[in-house]
């Protein structure tokens, strides 16, 4: 499988303008005008339409024609057709609730192990987990659960930061991550800072980004993942 998942979108250089260099590499070799199918639904304040226009926008340089799920009239032939399968960030509850509701995390999941390349970004990384229990975003719809498409065989924590703001009481993000990894000691997770992702090329994983990312496993401190090549998490 070919995947790129990245912890973020925006950055003070514009919309995806971060990723670039590695959203190339990942569409390299395709023909002209290859479709992608494009997943809005993480979108929640955000107007679909909106959110497909700036997509587009952003891709517009890789030559891909941009597909979007909500406006097709089979979503399942659309993945089906897709060279590249863009999933979006937003809330990674509602991404899964509305692919679980309309049928359509299977064929996403066949698609991507039959050769479609796969990028996401925030939820869309997540979604390409085992599950989804390392999102950072509040459960503003029930899913009827948290299995994610599990192209991946460990976790991400997207928008990963070690701030702990002066006066704030609740958790850091490293000590939520903890609690997870307790009672899912066998199952690592991978803390995404800003401006990092992950790509996977067959049995090959590489950090991308200029800075190092923290991998959770069980009870162990965790580890720093300098940018580069690393070893295949699980």
């Amino acid at each position: 499988m070919t995947l790129l998942l990245l912890s973020n979108s925006t950055s003070d250089a514009g919309y995806l303008v971060h990723a670039q260099p590695a959203i190339r590499d990942l569409v390299a070799g395709l023909p002209p005008a290859s479709a992608a199918a494009f997943v809005p639904f993480a979108g929640v304040t955000r107007d679909w339409d909106a959110y497909t226009a700036l997509v587009a926008a952003a891709l517009a340089d890789t030559g891909l024609d941009l597909v979007p799920l909500h406006r097709a009239d089979d979503p399942v032939a659309t993945i089906a057709a897709a060279a590249v399968i863009v999933v979006g960030g937003g809330n990674t509850f509602r991404l899964l609730h509305e692919l679980r509701r309309r049928g359509l995390l299977d064929p996403i999941a066949r698609r991507v192990r039959a050769g479609g390349r796969y990028l996401g970004w925030s939820a869309g990384a997540n979604l390409a987990c085992p599950t989804i229990s390392t999102t950072n975003d509040m459960p503003i719809v029930d899913p009827e659960g948290f299995s994610g498409l599990g192209l991946v065989g460990f976790q991400i924590n997207p928008h990963y930061t070690d701030a702990h703001p002066p006066g704030h009481r609740g958790e850091t993000r490293a000590q939520r991550l903890a609690e997870f990894c307790t009672l899912n000691p066998a199952m690592p997770v991978v803390g995404l800072p800003e401006g990092t992702g992950l790509a996977v090329r067959g049995a090959t994983l590489t950090l991308i980004g200029p800075q190092p990312a923290r991998l959770f496993v069980g009870t162990a401190p965790p580890r720093l993942l300098a940018p580069g090549p690393l070893e295949m998490i699980a």
